[in-house]
């Protein structure tokens, strides 16, 4: 990387700029830039850095536009009147603002204890900052509740590694290897629109004839660009996993010498598979069995071969066993710790990777180290200059948190940095709520944030451009972010802010100068799975990024983990069986869809940032619900109609966007503005993780209104109440048995409407029977279940076929020209007896061939 910073002689009368090499503030890549500064506004390159050797996404371009907004905060914000909510935000001095903050704290401390006042921070603060707001949280306030938002990111994959493998970096090996796999399956990921710069090492792979599989729900633009795409329905990727694992085991291809050698739990694990056979596993997840097959044949022959695990795989109640059973697939064909090979978790957040390892976390001290072990407490408190006994113990995860605020054991004040909870956490509307229960609110934040305008206090922070201090990206790479310009006048950065509360709360040992606490966050990981020991400001200037672990200033760091032995006790891997639970609330009559939500392109996170920026915007306006066609024409949703999503929490209204690119049974939603997660569930979380569900739960659409230029929000008195405060429920596995004896309580009969039929189309609005055979009549006092369809088209334009109930249509199926469709049908409802199920078809006017349909019934 070119030096930190050059300054080119000054123009008589201009002022003096300078170029400063740092990084991006959004996504985990933290791709290199240059930013110059001086007459504002300021501009940049992209550097030649190893993460994105020149490239830039279109965030990371626009990412200057924010430093002079004039939306941007610079002097505190208190209430007109005190304690009075209702009361407008009002400019203020910094002295009045942190009075009152202090005043507050106090006040909590002296009525309820000290648990009662919180902490919240984010993925995006700087490893000193975190380090020191976990610090602050447990010497200034002697708090146990702290939390961050990365438990809504990475925990469940965390969680997964940790167990595995002993110890959790996102990826494990550099990102570059990912150009020396011959084959990569990614899941729930879609680097193309959420990092693009990462995909020039998927491109260098698949310009040598690499092979990736894209598992996701959604035709995403990595999926497009991929040889396989297997499309799941939302929740059940732990099943596919046990489903690859299965055949694996099936036709021999487990790597039984590198299992035996390095490895400890497998028997359990295979016992565990032998129930998740193929057609199972069809049934349960939609895909394929000969795409099931192609994917394990891939990863069993390649000789370099990677597993990707991101949110859509992990943001379930089952999370950390979803991650856990890719890990499981990729232990038995021997990947960890060989290079271009391996399991890895795709960080999302700019130092989602840092900000876990040094105590923003519930249950973590610096290093990754667990606040509940007593040597670990001990080499801290040390380090800090306190006494172990004066630290708390584990406090509550991030969603527990905020569900118990403002209650009797719960936070009642609390102080949140760079995290924007009124639109990323689930149930929104629920936390939202919350939030109005405090006693007292104070945010640090650059915009008045959804969350922000909530508060008593607002306090303007520094940007990133403003700031000093060290990230983590998602190769585990510990790098600088350098200051490139000013803040503007008076406004600190989140590390100063910290060190000025703390001094105010009369505790000591609190700096606000990055490089100083970056030495003592190097002493208190000292020894920890994350050990930042041997790491130095010079040593990430003249290495370009150091990678963790580093234990001493003469080891070289570790780009690549588990070449030898994993960071267990006995240098072994763990297999954990699992076992696939369904969904915490599953599709029904009143809502029989499943929701999901995920990122694009031009927005990030919260959309705090992105949705300010005029570029970003002009390329994602708003937020679109993506329905498939045939669910639209079910519907009566045409393109850009509004349409309304209700869900058992709420209900938003977005445009449509009508796309084969979706499952027929799926909506998507993405997450950066606030009607998202007033839709997703809270109320199921991970037992290891507490990661909620935010990838799966029951919608119902309806149509609002043609197109709009502006989405007005459902009426208020349509909104259902937030739930009162209760525990978050965990899932039970139930492992299926696969019984010798088999037990049938009713008799069932298959039925099969089957056959190659000559089609002439009339138009495809213009459906008509196929043929006599496809005509069934449920005997009366039966009932029957539609368990599947299959179609194939050999004509060349598209064609569709309808499922029709006594003349009604339940579902149309599209086959693409010379394609071919199996789509499961665990969501129809029974038929009951004397019903006429029939097939019927619609293809362009005028276009013959033939068309190849069997639709599988069981008649009980």
């Amino acid at each position: 990387m070119p030096a930190p910073a050059s300054r080119p002689a000054a123009a008589p009368g201009a002022r003096a700029s300078r170029t400063t090499s740092t990084h991006c503030p959004y996504c985990s890549l933290q791709c290199g830039m240059a930013v110059t500064a001086g007459d504002r506004p300021a501009t940049l390159v992209p550097l030649d850095f190893p993460t994105n050797r020149g490239g830039l996404c279109s965030k990371g371009w626009s990412s200057a536009e924010l430093l002079d907004h004039p939306e941007r905060l610079t002097r505190p914000l208190v209430r007109a009147v005190a304690g009075d909510r209702s009361s407008p935000l009002v400019e203020s001095t910094w002295d009045e603002a942190l009075d009152r903050l202090v005043a507050a704290i106090e006040r909590t401390r002296a009525t309820h204890g000290r648990d009662a006042v919180g902490c919240f921070g984010g993925g995006s603060l700087t490893n000193e900052q975190a380090y020191q707001f976990g610090k602050f949280a447990r010497v200034a306030l002697r708090t146990s509740a702290i939390d961050y938002n990365g438990r809504f990111c990475m925990s469940s994959a965390a969680g997964a590694a940790t167990r595995a493998f002993g110890l959790d970096r996102g990826l494990p090996f550099p990102l570059s290897d990912i150009a020396d796999a011959d084959v990569v399956v990614l899941v729930g990921s879609n680097p193309a629109d959420t990092m693009p710069p990462a995909m020039q090492w998927f491109d260098a792979g698949r310009e040598r004839g690499a092979q990736h599989v894209v598992v996701d729900p959604r035709r995403t633009a990595t999926a497009r660009n991929a040889d396989l795409h297997l499309q799941p329905l939302p929740g059940t990727d732990l099943a596919l996993a046990n489903g690859l694992l299965h055949i694996a085991v099936a036709e021999g291809l487990v790597d039984e010498r590198y299992v035996a050698e390095r490895t400890t739990g497998f028997d359990q694990v295979r016992a565990g598979v032998a129930a998740y056979w193929p057609d199972r596993v069809e049934r349960l997840t939609g895909v394929p069995v000969a795409d099931q097959r192609r994917t394990v044949f891939a990863l069993a022959r390649a000789g370099n071969a990677m597993i990707l695990t991101a949110r859509g795989a992990e943001q379930h109640r089952s999370g950390t066993d979803t991650a856990q059973a890719w890990i499981n697939l990729a232990l038995a064909l021997g990947l960890p710790g060989r290079r271009g090979s391996g399991w890895g978790t795709i960080t999302g957040q700019g130092n989602g990777q840092g900000g876990r390892e040094h105590g923003q976390k519930a249950d973590q001290l610096p290093g990754y180290r667990s606040l509940a072990d007593p040597a670990a407490r001990a080499h801290v408190a040390a380090v800090w200059g306190v006494d172990p006994d004066d630290l708390p113990l584990p406090g509550r995860s991030a969603y527990e948190l905020l569900d118990a605020l403002g209650t009797d054991g719960g936070v009642r004040t609390l102080l949140v940095l760079a995290s924007n909870v009124a639109v990323s956490a689930p149930d929104a509307r629920r936390v939202v709520s919350r939030l109005r229960d405090l006693d007292f609110l104070a945010v640090s934040d650059f915009f008045l944030s959804e969350t922000a305008e909530l508060a008593d206090v607002v306090l303007p922070s520094a940007m990133w451009a403003e700031e000093a201090g060290t990230t983590t990206n998602l190769e585990g790479r510990v790098i600088r972010r350098r200051r490139a310009l000013d803040p503007p006048d008076g406004v600190p950065d989140d590390l100063q802010l910290l060190a000025t509360l703390a001094g105010r709360l009369g505790a000591h040992g609190f700096s606000g100068d990055p490089e100083t606490v970056f030495e003592e966050l190097r002493r208190a990981s000292a020894g920890g799975k994350a050990d930042y020991a041997g790491i130095s400001y010079r040593r990430i200037d003249e290495e370009r990024g150091v990678f963790w672990p580093c234990p001493a200033p003469g080891h070289p760091g570790t780009p690549r983990l588990f070449t030898e032995r994993f960071a267990t006790p006995d240098g072994r891997a763990r297999f954990v069986r699992v076992e696939h639970v369904e969904p915490h609330e599953r599709p029904d009559a009143e809502y029989p869809l499943v929701l999901t939500t995920g990122r694009v392109l031009a927005q990030y996170q919260s959309g705090t940032q992105t949705r300010r920026t005029r570029s970003l915007n002009l390329v994602a306006p708003g937020p679109r619900a993506e329905l498939h066609p045939d669910l639209a024409a079910r519907l009566g949703v045409a393109q850009d109609d509004v349409v309304e999503l209700a869900t058992r929490r709420g209900r938003a209204r977005f445009h449509a966007q009508v796309t084969d690119a979706i499952r027929p049974d799926v909506v998507f939603v993405p997450f950066h503005w606030a009607g998202a997660n007033a839709l997703t569930d809270a109320d199921a979380l991970d037992p290891t993780s507490r990661m909620p569900p935010f990838k799966a739960c029951a919608v119902a659409v309806t149509r609002v209104t043609g197109p709009a230029e502006r989405v007005a929000p459902p009426p208020a008195a349509t909104q259902p109440e937030p739930v009162p405060h209760r525990p978050a429920t965990e899932p039970v596995p139930r492992p299926p048995s696969r019984s010798l004896t088999r037990r049938t309580p009713v008799k069932s009969t298959p039925r099969f409407l089957q056959g190659v039929f000559p089609i002439t189309g009339e138009g495809l609005a213009k459906p008509g029977p196929i043929d006599p055979a496809l005509r069934y009549t449920v005997p009366a006092g039966c009932s029957a279940q539609a368990l599947y369809f299959r179609g194939g088209n050999a004509t060349a334009e598209l064609v569709y076929v309808l499922l029709v109930r006594d003349g009604e249509p339940v579902r149309w199926f599209p086959i693409g020209a010379k394609a071919d469709t199996h789509v499961p049908l665990r969501v129809v409802e029974d038929v009951v007896g004397g019903s006429v199920v029939e097939l019927h078809a619609a293809a362009p006017e005028g276009v013959t061939g033939e068309i190849v349909v069997d639709l599988g019934l069981v008649e009980v």
